[in-house]
Order: C-alpha cells, then structure tokens, then sequence
C-alpha cells in the first residue's frame, strides 16, 4: 500500500516521473528528503475572516503539526470552505453539502495518509464528518470549542441564546436602544461557537461520542491553553492513525456509535439541527436512522446537562464539571461503553478517566435530571406524514397540548413584511405557520423557525407561542416551535394546504401534529394546488445542483447522488 508523497500521483503517464514532478515541486517550499519520506497528515485550514468562530484555527493548526512532528509523521495544511452561519446567505445549511463535498474531494486528491478535520460553526463539523465518511481516510476531528460567557450588568449572557431573549425584549420594548447596543458588544466576547448548547456545541458532544475526536474535545473553550494542548494531542493520535493507516470511519462508526451518538443528542437537550446532521452522516455510511427509534430513545433518556436554553448554564460550566466523559458516566448503560475511538481506547476506558467535580450542577444523575424525558421528540400526523420535530425541552409546558386558529405566512419575506403588522389578526392562542421554508422552498432550509412574537403581543406580554414551519432553527433558541415538517410545502406537502383560520392540534405527549380539516376538504385543496415553481437562480450551477437533488429533512437534506445508496425519494 503506497503512503506518504507516494500516495494518488498526478497522472502522467509514467509514475516515476510523477513522483519525481511532485518532490521537485515541493522541495520548492524547502522540505528535505527525511521530511518528505514521513507518511504524511493532512490538516483542514477553516479561518476566514468571515468566520469569527473559527478565529482560533491558526493557533490549532500551529498546534496540530507540532504534535504531528512530535510523532514523526510530516503535517500538510490545507485550505476548504469554511461557512459561518450568521454571514452566509441564504442560510449555512445551504452551503453544508458544498463544504462536505469539497472537503472530500481535498482528501482523495492530495496524498495523505490521515487527515485531521478542524471546525466549529454549526454546518462545518457535520460537512467535515459527512466528508470523512465518504472518503474513510483516517481522520481525527479537532472542535474549535465555545466562546467564554459574556456580562451585562451583573447577568451572565450566552450567544445566541441570550442574544435572542434580549432580542425579544428589545421587541417588546422593555430595552431601549441604547442599551440592546450595550448588550451587542458583550454578548460574543471571544472567539468560538457559541457558548449554550447550540447546533456547534451539539456537533462537538455527538462527535466526541462517537470517538472521532478526543475526550474532552467538545467542551474546551476556544481561547484556553487547554484547547491547544488537546490540538497537540490530536496531531499525536492522527501521527499514529498515519502509520498504522486506522482505525478508519468505517471501522468506528457502528451502529451502536450511531445510538450514543443518539443517546448524547437526547441527554444534553441538543439542537434540533443535531437530528439532521446526524441523519446526512448515518447515510453516508451503511447505516441509517430511524426516527422512530430516535424518539423511543427520547422517552427513556433524560436530559442531565443543565445548559441554555434547556436550563441554565453554559458550555464552560459543562467542561468544568467534567465534560462528555463525566456525562457519559452518568448515562452508564444508557450508552455502548465498548466502542471504539480515534485513540484505541473504548468509551469505557474514557468514562474511567472521568473527573468527579465535587458540588458541581452542570451535569446531573440520572436520578435528577433536568427533564424527565430527552429534549428532542418526533411527531407524526397529517401535517407531517414523514415526522417533524420540536425540542420539548426548551417549550413551555403550558403548550405541549395546544389546539388553536391557523396564521399563515407563505414565505419568510411575507412573515418579515406582516409579523408586525398591526392589524394582523393574530392572538397569542394562534398557531403561527411558516411554509415554503424548507430545503427547496427557501432554498436551504433556514433558522426561520423562530418565528418572532408578532410586536403587538409581545408588548402585551406574550411570550411564546405554537410555532410550526418545515425550517430549521437555531439550537440556541427556545419556544415550543415545531420543526422539519415533512415533506416541506414546496413539494407539496400538506403545510401547503393549511388556510388561515383552520384548527391545528399539538399534543406532544402523544407526538402529534393535525390539521383539523377533513380528509375530503383536504383533497379538493390539493387538487387545486399549483406546483412551486424554482427560483430563476436555479438554472446554473450550485443552486441548480441544489434545487435538483437536495432531500427532504428525515433524510439529512444531502444530495441524493451523495448518500450511500444514491436513491432519492420525495
């Protein structure tokens, strides 16, 4: 097995001279030849400056090699895309499979024998591990970690959880302009992901239990020495991964890996976005998840990390108190201890090595957990034949069983253009509807699921409302807001058949979503339904790739042709 600069020649026509090409080339940037015999570490550069969350990855990568040289290997950095969610348009999740794509294709054109993955920001870490599994090189995935906590007079604030409560107040007028400004400086005081249990830090604790990054890789926040000595590690372990040419993706992501993964996602009150991303990875490789099993594992797994928006922490205090492993420990059969991870060690070897934090809150037992139940339920109903999902764990109680009058919105433009509205006839028992948002609709399905309270109720102290649209949102966020409805409207799904004033029913102990139409009045809608036309854009290149391919959000809205079985379905 050829390794090192040996690796996938340039095709010539005579492999000698290729090789010979590609030394003399590389000895151009000064390498020797004891350098250039090493087997050979590839390492993803994800800085940019439209990213400040990946603002650290200089000084991982910097780390990285030094580990990587440390073992003997010789480290290569590389350049991908790199998507940073409040700066891409439409929406990251549009961008999600082009990074995952060009990360793979990065890995299977350049000779290396191992690759470390280096990401944070929501759609980066599932691109990169959506990337890995395709291409099964060895690969060790690095976080970029969360940012430190912020103040505001006296309180403690989380990006984005807390910037969308101030948000909401600054709305409902109880903070002026001055103020909000005030807040707008303080709420990212570091570089890194955000600091509550949103999609990143959600990535990051799935990931770390699944055993493709090292023990306490999730938690770290990005500015601490601590992050960098775990980057140097991670270039040890990828050094070794090189040379032994394992364990690959395909050898430690099992079934069982897929369930504790699963298992972390219900435990910690994780993103929404989580379920999604986890669906795109499990496709990718043999393996699938089955919605049905993920919310049969919700009801028997309950959540025990105290973190916005769930509860009341943040990442730092996670860490502290002894991150996944020591979560892991508390889950104790709940999880399969015996996988396997990046370092040869089993997730029962890295539960044994779990620090016991004396009076910390953070995580709790099993026998006081945060919620009785996991954070994340799926619903079916003729609203959403193939699922939907709502994060019960940062819903008001008070409307987990809601019955109340339909207002639509048919696109996210027209909710921006009549939310505020004074004269839009809505009540706080309303049901707010958003379609045409989903993966093709929008395109890309973005974080529009948060619809906003409309101002006129907020400022008569409504607070949260039963939200239901086939977009994503935001981990950091929180309401009871149904998401993921499928198939989304803009293909015809039965969200696009609700009219103002039709009675929808939610009852997520019983995971339910209806529309209370009958069946007959439901068809005479349906016929007279004119199919979505695609955006103009969508003739040429990546948007027409796109529109022509993406899947629906039970199936992880990869591209069809990119899933281990290449079938699309609608």
């Amino acid at each position: 097995m050829t390794s090192g600069l040996r690796k996938g020649l340039t095709s010539y026509g005579d492999a000698g001279f290729s090789l010979f090409l590609r030394k003399a080339f590389i000895k151009a940037m000064g390498y020797s030849d004891d350098a250039l015999e090493r087997p050979i570490v590839g390492i993803t550069n994800t800085y940019s400056d439209y990213n400040p969350c990946h603002g650290n990855v200089p000084q991982i990568i910097e780390a990285a090699k030094r580990g990587v040289m440390l073992s003997g290997a010789m480290p290569f950095v590389f350049p991908t895309i790199s998507i940073a969610e409040s700066f891409a348009h439409p929406t990251s999740m549009y961008l999600r499979n082009l990074m995952a794509m060009d990360t793979e294709e990065m890995i299977r054109a350049q000779p290396m024998d191992s690759v470390i993955v280096i990401g944070g920001c929501d759609k980066t870490l599932p691109a990169q591990v959506m990337a890995a599994i395709s291409a099964d090189l060895p690969t060790v995935v690095i976080p970029v970690g969360p940012m430190v906590v912020g103040h505001h007079k006296g309180e403690v604030l989380g990006a984005c959880t807390d910037c969308r409560r101030l948000w909401a107040k600054y709305r409902a007028g109880e903070m002026d302009d001055a103020e909000i400004e005030a807040v707008n400086g303080r709420l990212a005081p570091s570089v890194g992901t955000c600091m509550v249990m949103g999609t990143a830090s959600t990535m990051a604790c799935m990931i770390e239990a699944m055993g493709l990054s090292l023990p306490m890789s999730a938690t770290i926040p990005a500015p601490h020495a601590e992050r960098f000595r775990l980057a140097e590690a991670s270039g040890k372990v990828a050094a070794e991964m090189a040379k032994a040419k394992g364990p690959k993706p395909s050898e430690l992501l099992t079934p069982a890996s897929f369930k504790n993964a699963q298992v972390v996602l219900q435990a910690i009150g994780g993103s929404t976005n989580g379920l999604i991303h986890l669906t795109a990875m499990a496709h990718r490789s043999p393996h699938r998840l089955d919605l049905e099993m993920f919310d049969q594992i919700g009801r028997e797994v309950p959540v025990l990390v105290d973190l916005k928006p769930s509860g009341e922490h943040y990442m730092e205090h996670f860490h502290h108190a002894g991150g996944v492993p020591k979560l892991l420990a508390q889950l104790g059969d709940l999880v399969d201890l015996d996988a396997k991870t990046i370092s040869g060690q089993t997730l029962r070897d890295v539960v044994a090595n779990a620090e016991d934090v004396p009076g910390q809150d953070a995580i709790r037992s099993r026998d006081n957990p945060i919620k009785k139940e996991g954070g994340l339920a799926i619903l079916h109903g003729n609203l959403a034949p193939r699922g939907a999902v709502i994060k019960q764990s940062a819903a008001s109680p008070k409307l987990l069983k809601h019955t109340g009058r339909a207002v639509v919105f048919e696109s996210v433009e027209d909710m921006t253009l009549r939310v505020d509205d004074p004269e839009l006839d809505v009540t706080a028992d309303d049901v707010l509807v958003l379609r045409n948002a989903g993966p093709k609709g929008a395109p890309g399905m973005p974080e529009a699921g948060y619809l906003p309270i409309p101002k006129k109720l907020a400022r008569g102290g409504t607070k949260d409302m039963v939200r239901i649209s086939d977009a994503r949102m935001s981990g950091t966020a929180f309401g009871t807001i149904v998401l993921h409805i499928t198939p989304e409207s803009a293909v015809g799904g039965p969200l696009a058949l609700v009219k103002n004033g039709d009675r929808i029913s939610l009852d997520v102990a019983k995971r339910s979503i209806e529309l209370l139409v009958d069946a007959a009045e439901l068809e005479r809608r349906r016929a007279a339904l004119k199919p979505a036309a695609a955006p103009d854009e969508a003739r040429r290149g990546y948007a027409w790739l796109f529109n022509e391919t993406i899947m629906q959000a039970d199936e992880g809205c990869d591209f069809d042709f990119m899933q281990r079985t290449g079938k699309k379905t609608e």
